[in-house]
C-alpha cells in the first residue's frame, strides 16, 4: 500500500458520513451537561498546553504508560505499528489508515486500538499557533481481564461481525473525559500517582468497556473468543516476523482452522497474516535504514528477506520511494524516530 499526503486528502474527501471516521452521534446532551463538557475540554487543552511548553513531539509523564503530545508542524503520513491504546485529542485532529479504511478523530471523539495494528497516521493542525495536543494511554490486557472478571461488571452488547476491527473511534462523553482529566492532573502531584493512578485507570477502562464498541475490548481478552485467538496469532507473528510464516502452525497454536484464521484475522486487522508480517518486516527494516544506518542489504536480511531486489520493490510500494531515496527524504525533513 503506497500512501502519500495527496492520497490521504483525496480519500478523506470521498469518505461518506457512514464510513469509519466517527461513531454515530448520540442524542443531544442537556444544556448543563454540554456546558460542563466544554469546560472540561478547555481544561484539557490548558493542561496539555502547560505541560508540553517547549516540546515538539512526545513527552513522557509521571503517570505510567501515559504520553502527551504537542506537534506544531506535522510532516507527512507516518507508518507505525499501533499498540493497544486509548487516545484523546484536545486540539487538532488525526487520520488513521487501517488497510483501505480511514478513521478520523478530534476533540469530540476518542480512539481505541485493541490489538497491535500496522497503520498510517496523519496529524492535522489549523495553524502553528494552534498545535496538535493530545494524550495516549497504553492499554494493559491483564488489567482489562481483571476488570471483566469482576462479577459486578454489567454485561455488554454482543460484537457484530461487521464491527470486529481491532481499532475504533467513539464519541467522547462527560464521564470519560472527567476521568481523563483527573488522571492528567496527577502530573502535578507525583506523590499521589502510585495510589490514585491505578484507580483512575480502572475507571477509564470501565468507561471504555461500557461505551460504544467497548465489547471489542472484552473480546480481546476473553479466552476462546475469535478476537482473542486473532490477538494470539498477532503476537506469534510479531515474535517470529523475520522467520518464514507457517500459517498452519499458527492456526493450530490458536485453535483455529486455516480458513477461519484468515477470515477473522482480516476482519480484525484489514489484512491477511502474510500482509501483516510483510508490513512488520518493512517497518522494522525502515527503522534500521533510517536510524541505525544499516545498508539496504543488511536491513533486508535482518528482517527475513532473501532477495534485496524483492525487498526494494515491496519497500517502495509501501513507503512511496526506494530505501535510499526514502532515507534522503527523511534526512531532509529531519523526521523524528518512528
Amino acid at each position: 500500500m503506497e500512501l502519500d499526503l495527496h492520497t490521504i486528502q483525496d480519500a478523506a474527501a470521498l469518505l461518506s458520513p457512514e464510513a469509519h471516521d466517527a461513531a454515530p452521534a448520540p442524542a443531544p446532551a442537556p444544556a448543563g451537561e454540554e456546558a460542563r463538557f466544554q469546560a472540561m475540554q478547555q481544561e484539557l487543552l490548558q493542561l496539555l498546553e502547560h505541560y508540553t511548553t517547549g516540546v515538539e513531539g512526545m513527552l513522557e509523564t509521571a503517570i505510567p504508560n501515559m504520553e502527551i503530545y504537542r506537534i506544531t508542524c506535522p510532516s507527512g503520513p507516518k507508518h507505525a505499528v499501533q499498540k493497544p491504546v486509548f487516545a484523546v485529542i484536545a486540539q487538532g485532529s488525526k487520520r488513521i489508515f487501517v488497510g483501505d479504511e480511514i478513521y478520523e478523530y478530534d476533540p469530540m471523539h476518542y480512539l481505541v486500538a485493541s490489538v497491535d495494528l500496522p497503520v498510517v497516521g496523519k496529524v492535522m493542525v489549523t495553524s502553528p499557533d494552534e498545535p496538535y495536543l493530545g494524550l495516549r494511554l497504553e492499554l494493559d490486557t491483564q488489567e482489562i481481564g481483571e476488570l471483566i472478571g469482576d462479577e459486578n461488571l454489567p454485561a455488554a452488547a454482543q460484537v457484530s461481525e461487521g464491527a470486529a476491527r481491532g481499532l475504533y473511534v467513539n464519541r467522547l462523553d462527560v464521564d470519560l473525559l472527567d476521568a481523563v482529566l483527573r488522571l492528567l492532573r496527577l502530573q502535578e502531584r507525583p506523590a499521589d500517582v502510585p495510589i490514585l493512578a491505578p484507580m483512575i485507570r480502572r475507571e477509564i477502562l470501565y468507561r471504555l468497556l461500557m461505551n460504544g464498541q467497548g465489547a471489542l475490548l472484552r473480546q480481546t481478552v476473553l479466552q476462546d473468543s475469535q478476537m482473542n485467538r486473532v490477538a494470539k496469532a498477532i503476537r506469534l507473528i510479531k515474535e517470529g516476523y523475520d522467520q518464514a510464516l507457517r500459517i498452519d502452525d499458527i492456526a493450530r497454536d490458536v485453535h483455529m482452522s486455516v480458513s477461519s484464521l484468515h477470515h477473522h484475522f482480516k476482519l480484525v486487522t484489514a489484512m491477511s497474516p502474510l500482509q501483516y508480517q510483510k508490513n512488520l518486516r518493512l517497518q522494522e527494516a525502515r527503522k534500521l535504514i533510517l536510524t541505525a544506518d544499516a545498508s539496504v542489504a543488511t536491513a533486508a536480511h535482518r528482517v527475513g528477506y532473501e532477495s534485496s531486489s524483492q525487498f526494494s520493490r515491496e519497500y517502495s510500494r509501501l513507503f512511496g520511494a526506494p530505501p535510499l531515496r526514502d532515507k534522503r527524504r527523511w534526512q531532509e525533513e529531519e523526521a523524528p524516530v518512528l
